[in-house]
């Protein structure tokens, strides 16, 4: 095991070595430059890879950038380009300068600022293309839509022309030079003058004598006539005011008692929510006499009816209890009808006679009544004036009843309409300038509020975010590690 351990290592140390460019100190060592190169598949990104990091790979890449850069800058290589374009001849070049240098001292202001606006600006070069290589041409900026057609129509008009015939738009300038269109003359002042005046909205207004005599139908169809619009729709749905005055109290600067007014309205308002909040509580807080129910006393109160059925089942009937079941099957026995004795024919004739003479007293008394009703004319009289003069009352209680419903919100959905909250400021609030003033309210909730009273939109509350998926927390494995 020793030797086969030893092999193995040298063997991996041998590859190390060999693989690391430096001549190994063992017999078996090989040069680094005559080791074999390794060979694999070219045409995939794994080959490509292998091949630049090799230093052929690195001198073609050098190569190729240097090649670009040249493009770039020159715009050609430098080893192809001509000599005139590389090496110009000195001919004096620093008299040259002097002499311009004389020549844009003698410049005047205005040359100089002549030359500035002439010259153009650090940002404008910044952003100018420096390469030399032009750009691709577009293919699509040459081409024009359906040439191929077009080329036939201009070939079809040239047929066309040599036959002596023009096209529609030629004919059609050429009718136009040949009888020019008349100029109107613009209308003057004592034209507009001289106009008739009219109701838009009359009768005989003249832009619906066209209009006249027409199907209503037809009218209505062709958008000659615009429809009629429902009485219902010209009704508001509250004479509520979109937009209501707050009271004086409200002000940046109230005089004492219209501040008072408004703060006890504000206490009023308070005061019966505190109630509402304290009735709530009493209907729902439990009687002083009564302890809280226990563990115990609910399973006694629910044994209790289970005990009594227990001990009447367990317990045996007694001497009573059958006598008493004996007078119970009596009972029907002796409580059964006697049998129907056959009435005779005088019995018969006698009920006939009695339901005949009914009959006739009831007649007699209707007869009666009808009599005696004539001389009840005044009370009768007195009765239904009392019943008009009822009902008339309480139809004008009904008129009025609605109409100090009016102004209120109408039930429109399952909630009801809850009045906003008084925006008031205390004493200690108060500011004498605008400047100072603390802002109370806000217009997008009045606004939305107003909608509300005014019955245009239905009370709403802010939907609530429910979840529609149960929320899984997992421990992460580096965490429970950790721990």
């Amino acid at each position: 095991m020793a030797a086969g351990s030893d092999g193995g290592g040298a063997g991996r140390s041998s590859k190390s070595n060999a693989d690391s460019g430096f001549l190994g100190l063992r017999p078996t060592s090989v040069d680094p430059g005559l080791r074999r190169r390794r060979r694999g598949p070219r045409n995939k990104k794994r080959g490509w890879r292998r091949l630049a990091e090799e230093p052929l790979g690195l001198e073609v890449d050098q190569f190729l950038e240097d090649v670009r850069f040249q493009q770039r800058t020159i715009g050609g290589l430098v080893a192809e380009a001509p000599d005139e374009k590389l090496f110009f001849v000195d001919t004096g070049i620093k008299e040259k300068g002097t002499k311009e240098k004389e020549r844009n001292r003698k410049k005047t202001l205005v040359q100089k600022k002549s030359q500035r606006l002439q010259k153009p600006l650090r940002v404008d070069l910044v952003l100018e293309n420096t390469s030399k290589i032009p750009a691709p041409k577009d293919i699509l900026a040459h081409q024009v839509p359906n040439a191929k057609k077009l080329r036939r129509k201009e070939q079809l008009w040239e047929r066309l022309a040599q036959q002596g015939e023009l096209p529609r738009e030629l004919r059609r300038a050429q009718a136009r030079l040949c009888n020019p269109p008349v100029a109107r003359p613009k209308p003057g002042p004592q034209d507009t003058v001289e106009r008739p005046f009219y109701d838009l909205w009359a009768l005989d207004n003249p832009l619906d004598r066209p209009l006249v005599g027409q199907d209503p139908f037809f009218l209505e169809q062709t958008k000659k006539k615009g429809v009629k619009r429902p009485a219902r729709l010209q009704v508001k749905p509250s004479p509520a005011p979109a937009v209501e005055v707050t009271p004086a109290g409200a002000s940046y600067n109230p005089t004492f008692e219209d501040h008072q007014a408004l703060l006890l309205a504000a206490h009023k308002v308070e005061l019966q929510r505190q109630k509402e909040e304290q009735k709530l509580e009493r209907q729902l807080a439990l009687p002083a006499a009564e302890q809280t129910a226990t563990q115990e006393t609910v399973f006694r109160e629910m044994c209790e009816g289970l005990l009594l059925e227990e001990s009447d089942e367990e317990g045996e009937p007694g001497p009573g209890e059958e006598a008493e079941a004996g007078d119970t099957e009596a009972a029907p026995a002796a409580g059964r009808p006697a049998a129907v004795e056959k009435k005779t024919e005088q019995q018969r004739r006698r009920e006939k006679a009695a339901r005949v003479r009914r009959v006739q007293q009831a007649a007699l008394r209707a007869t009666r009544l009808r009599h005696q009703e004539l001389f009840r004319l005044r009370g009768i009289k007195a009765q239904v004036a009392q019943r008009l003069a009822e009902l008339a009352r309480r139809k004008e209680q009904r008129r009025i009843r609605r109409l100090a419903e009016a102004n209120k919100p109408r039930r429109l959905g399952r909630l009801k309409y809850q009045a906003p909250d008084i925006d008031v400021q205390l004493s200690s609030e108060l500011s004498g300038s605008l400047r100072t003033l603390k802002p109370e309210g806000n217009v997008l909730r009045d606004r939305f509020k107003s909608f509300q009273r005014r019955n245009m939109i239905e009370p709403r509350e802010r939907a609530k975010f429910k979840r529609k998926y149960k929320v899984k927390l997992v421990e992460k494995r580096a965490f429970r590690e950790l721990q």
